[in-house]
């Protein structure tokens, strides 16, 4: 009988007969952002209704932002929800206090508006929640959607880029609903095949070039790309931007939170129809969604484990006006550092409580994730190399907040020529040893830490994260104390906060408390050089006055009576 049950849920998992023509969600564009995330429901399967979360009208996942480096951005995340949350711009170079990490929570009702200038290449990066414990279940019941940064150098290569027509964000995603319809964001046994939020998905793309922007937004699932018949494709950039060519294969591997973009070729191909596909039959037994593991519990296997599958069907329409339909031979130029530039090596071990366990719990060095210790404190413009060993059986995604990586080695070979380029997540197998190299450049802030952890989230919501601050330079361009511009009165404070400047310049005022919890933050105008704040609701303890003005900053103590 479970032979029988098994073989009926793959053959309806392999059903060939798309149906659904997934959306392909609309964009905001600007310099302000508005997103409210909101619950709403979709019905994924007949009977109950699937709860879920979203962003603006949307009832799964939200509009797609299209940001221009050069910009200076405002970001107002509003949320309805019924819980705290956060709003993480993965990938995205930005101050601390803008990441959108566990420690700026948005309380139920309330709007949070960081600002930051895009500073990162064009690429393909994604927003998602980032609350402490709660990331996987928020996330996974639709809380994410694309961003996408354009430049001047993207801009200028024969690349399509019109949106929706020859340029489309592709989200992949598995689910396992329970036997009343709703999301087990923890579940192992995951195979509800989703496209942009979409059953049985279809596509429509055109006989020419056509670009495709690939994010694995699964909860653990890893995804061999590739197409029908071994069709080969371009991988032109990864997770921060393009690459410096085209490289030519016919498999991606995209483990949680890595993107890829790449280019196919169907010239000629007008009438026909493929099919985007994953090759699980090629991963190996530890990285998930692979070769089942012998003799591990059988809950943690899904009947789409080890085995191809059809992802996407794609039918091949009419080639558009002004149709891309060759490939650039080169793309973009970018230096990486080289290891003679490091000033530090850190090594990162991942271990578990058990080898043999799939869902852990899992540790850097031996901890897990604390909101009041800081695990590095890393001076600005710092080069480093950062080692990550892992000594499970299990594969882990590593993500490093704010800071692109180049990937060295693993265990001493050189990455293949498509994990080239700026990256910030990396798989590391099972035994592997990982080494990346990254400076620590444009932002300092002392008392608003980054985060660093697996991307496997429900690793990441069981402690698998660590967090670090980039700590201001003593001297140079990179800080100007203001110390002799402002000062901040009386102290210890009871009711009125003054701040005191030396000019009417703009302030951009964010108060932690003791915990690195932001309670305040706004941009400010003074008023007869003064900026007031009452703080007769602040609990009584110590605070964290961060202040900062165009190219300056500092940070005072402050304790409320």
């Amino acid at each position: 009988m479970k032979k029988i049950t098994f073989i009926l849920i793959l053959l309806s998992v392999l059903k060939v007969s798309a149906q659904n023509a997934i959306p392909i969600p609309d964009t905001l564009s600007g310099t302000v952002f508005n997103l409210t995330m909101h619950p709403d429901s979709v019905q994924f399967l007949p009977g109950v209704k699937t709860f879920t979360n979203a962003f603006n009208q949307y009832p799964y996942l939200g509009p797609t932002l299209i940001l221009q480096k050069g910009d200076m951005v405002t970001m107002n995340v509003t949320n309805t929800l019924s819980d705290t949350t956060t709003v993480h711009w993965h990938g995205v170079h930005v101050p601390a206090m803008a990441d959108g990490g566990p420690h700026t929570v948005v309380l139920s009702g309330d709007t949070w508006s960081p600002m930051f200038e895009v500073k990162n290449n064009a690429s393909t990066f994604w927003y998602h929640p980032h609350t402490h414990m709660k990331t996987g279940q928020q996330a996974m019941r639709g809380a994410a959607g694309f961003i996408i940064v354009r430049d001047s150098a993207e801009a200028a290569l024969p690349l399509p880029r019109k949106y929706g027509v020859d340029d489309f964000p592709i989200v992949v995603q598995t689910q396992q609903l329970d036997s009343n319809n709703q999301i087990l964001w923890r579940g192992m046994n995951d195979s509800l095949i989703l496209v942009n939020g979409t059953q049985n998905p279809m596509l429509e793309i055109p006989a020419q070039l056509v670009r495709f922007r690939l994010l694995n937004g699964s909860q653990e699932r890893n995804f061999n790309f590739g197409f029908f018949a071994n069709q080969y494709f371009y991988v032109i950039g990864n997770d921060g931007g393009l690459l410096h060519a085209p490289v030519y294969v016919n498999r991606i591997r995209l483990s949680p939170g890595e993107r890829a973009e790449i280019l196919l070729d169907v010239n000629n191909m007008q009438g026909q129809q493929l099919y985007l596909m994953s090759y699980a039959s090629e991963l190996p037994s530890g990285v998930q969604g692979g070769i089942p593991m012998p003799g591990m519990d059988s809950t943690m296997y899904s009947p789409i484990n080890g085995i191809d599958f059809n992802i996407l069907q794609l039918n091949v329409i009419a080639q558009t006006v002004d149709a891309i339909t060759t490939v650039p031979s080169t793309l973009v130029s970018y230096t990486p550092w080289t290891e003679a530039e490091a000033v530090e090596t850190r090594n990162i071990l991942i271990t578990a409580q058990n080898m043999m366990s799939m869902d852990g719990p899992f540790y850097f060095n031996g901890q897990l994730f604390d909101m009041n210790r800081i695990d590095y404190r890393i001076p600005l413009d710092n080069v480093e190399i950062w080692s990550i060993t892992n000594q499970t059986m299990v594969a882990h995604p590593f993500h490093l907040h704010d800071m692109e990586f180049f990937v060295l080695d693993r265990d001493g070979v050189s990455p293949s020529p498509e994990e080239s380029g700026y990256k910030d997540v990396v798989m590391l197998a099972p035994m592997e040893t990982v080494r990346f190299i990254t400076k620590f450049e444009d932002y300092a802030d002392s008392t608003m830490s980054y985060m660093y952890h697996c991307h496997i989230l429900m690793h990441e919501d069981d402690g698998m994260m660590g967090q670090f601050v980039v700590m201001p330079l003593t001297s140079g361009t990179h800080e100007i104390k203001l110390d002799d511009q402002i000062s901040v009165y009386p102290n210890p404070v009871s009711d009125n906060l003054t701040i005191q400047t030396s000019t009417n310049e703009q302030v951009n005022v964010v108060i932690s408390d003791a915990l690195g919890k932001i309670v305040f933050t706004s941009v400010m105008n003074p008023v007869g050089n003064q900026i007031k704040l009452n703080t007769e609701n602040w609990s009584a303890g110590m605070y964290s006055v961060s202040l900062k003005t165009t190219g300056s900053f500092v940070t005072k103590a402050v304790v409320k009576n």
